[in-house]
């Protein structure tokens, strides 16, 4: 939330609010120019580490404006308060506590988070899940909203909470933890989960056992161990999506595809180029399959390549087949429709990547360097080994939607020029959640150790003229920061935040985790 004597922009003439939103905010006009400092570099590959970098500047480059704003420097690091060692009371009404004031005993109920908001703020529920985790950092896996429901898998359990509220609806125990998930549910709202094949977490532990589940109401259905071809006792890395009624797996150089409604077999998809292009990751998303390849002609990496090609998911089929030039290797699938994806070079994955744009059958439209911008891959997060998600990344109403550490931007769709962006001095995180009218974007602001996050509309006039649609509660701004690098849904006017991984130690936890946080304008 924006301190009073500290604002973000220098104070200047009201601002118009931004066509086709109801929510206003105040704000000014920013002031300085200079060219931007561009940000350290680290290697992103299928792992990207977060780097920052501190700028306050308006720039207007190449017919592209770039809008700089600050708000005061947070500190970028988790907080470290404890838990306390015995019970408390309950959550303080007025909120929760910055990080070095009292220490977090427990997570509020979103009966107190509401009592606690203040009248301009979001209305918020809050999720405790209390399941017994391994003391290791487990991974949240992907976040699917089916109809009036947020789904997700944690451990050993699948959970459904409410939109509306965050309660329970339904949860599903497996016999062993949950390894792999795809991205996307089929239409009618129903996913394959892998978990392991034994429920202990000692090595060895093979991630080689499918489960359907209706994520509509909780039920099971086909349950049947990865037929896998080649090496049956290397399956540790499982790669999944679901295109149509169609499951598509990649593991150890090898993919195959099943069909939704009963777990059976349909085809293995075939290496190519005598067997030098090898599929390693699946993508999915409506009724499209792609599947990228590792072309591996040479010893020198530099004569090597990447492969993508667009399959037919009920026969196989290829459709389309697009080479990266000689060098360059897929990295991470913005949009499925249109094709957009990143790609870097192999020998400099830690600085040097690209984005490519297809046109619809699967032809060469253009490749851009969002770098000179001072953008990071995929955000600089990790999507955990898949292609697919690119964090931090949005497409749409023809704008490719870049976002990250201290600043969001806007390019081109067609031609990948650079249309305007808004960077921050401060070390906060800034997520597209969807393009509005072609002329906008919709932008979550991650919360930090001391302050909640938010949502607002942003367009090419830049700082001084965003309008808040979502201002988030001081009550869950702890909780929210250990989400600030997780999962994003928004849907229907409704945010919905979880982590991507969460600690089982409760002696080494900096606060207690929430499971899921939501957050939507207030009626008024």
């Amino acid at each position: 939330m924006p301190d009073p004597q500290q604002p973000w922009y220098t104070p200047g003439p009201p601002q118009q609010p931004v066509p086709g939103n109801p929510y206003a905010s105040e704000g000014g006009t920013p002031q300085g120019f200079g060219p931007p400092t561009p940000p350290p570099r680290r290697r992103f590959g299928r792992g990207p580490v977060v780097a920052a970098f501190v700028a306050l500047v308006l720039v207007v480059v190449a017919g592209g404006a770039y809008a700089l704003f600050d708000q005061g420097r947070d500190d970028p690091a988790k907080p470290m308060a404890k838990e306390s060692p015995g019970p408390s009371g309950p959550a303080s009404p007025s909120g929760a506590p910055a990080a070095g004031g009292p220490e977090l005993s427990r997570i509020p109920t979103t009966k107190e988070v509401a009592a606690a908001r203040k009248p301009d703020e979001s209305a918020a529920w809050i999720v405790d899940d209390r399941t017994d985790l391994p003391k290791q950092i487990n991974k949240v896996h992907d976040l699917w909203i089916v109809g009036d429901t947020a789904v997700q898998a944690l451990h050993r359990k699948v959970t459904a909470y409410r939109l509306s509220d965050g309660a329970e609806v339904w949860n599903v125990d497996l016999p062993s933890s949950v390894c792999e998930t795809p991205a996307n549910p089929t239409p009618d709202g129903k996913v394959v989960v892998f978990h392991h094949e034994r429920p202990d977490n000692e090595r060895g532990n093979q991630c080689n056992r499918m489960r359907m589940i209706d994520l509509k109401t909780g039920k099971q259905g086909w349950h049947k161990e990865l037929d896998e071809p080649g090496d049956r006792d290397n399956t540790f890395i499982v790669y999944s999506a679901i295109s149509g009624d169609v499951l598509s797996v990649a593991r150890n150089m090898q993919a195959i595809t099943y069909r939704m409604g009963d777990g059976s077999k349909l085809y293995e998809i075939p290496r190519e180029n005598k067997d030098k292009c090898v599929p390693d990751d699946v993508a999915g998303g409506a009724a499209r399959l792609l599947v990228s390849s590792d072309c591996m002609i040479a010893i020198d990496r530099s004569k090597n390549y990447g492969q993508v090609r667009e399959l037919d998911p009920g026969t196989g089929k290829v459709l389309w087949r697009y080479r990266m030039k000689t060098g360059w290797s897929f990295g991470s699938l913005i949009s499925m429709d249109p094709v957009v994806f990143t790609t870097y070079n192999n020998e400099d994955t830690a600085r040097d990547w690209r984005i490519t744009v297809l046109d619809p059958g699967g032809r060469h439209r253009t490749t851009f360097d969002a770098r000179d911008k001072g953008f990071e891959h995929c955000a600089g997060e990790s999507a955990g080994g898949n292609i697919q998600p690119c964090r931090g990344t949005r497409v749409g109403k023809g704008l490719i939607m870049l976002g990250g550490t201290e600043q969001v931007g806007a390019y081109d769709l067609k031609t990948g020029k650079f249309l305007w962006g808004v960077k921050s001095d401060e070390l906060r995180r800034l997520y597209p959640l969807r393009a509005e009218d072609g002329t906008s974007m919709l932008i979550y602001e991650a919360a930090t150790s001391s302050r909640p996050g938010r949502t607002f509309l942003m367009g090419p006039r830049g700082a001084g003229t965003e309008t808040n649609v979502v201002k988030h509660p001081v009550a869950t701004a702890p909780y929210e920061y250990e989400m600030s690098m997780g999962h994003t849904a928004y849907v229907d006017g409704r945010l919905v935040l979880t982590s991507t991984h969460v600690s089982g130690d409760e002696n080494r936890k900096p606060v207690r985790e929430a499971r899921m946080l939501s957050f939507v304008p207030a009626a008024p």
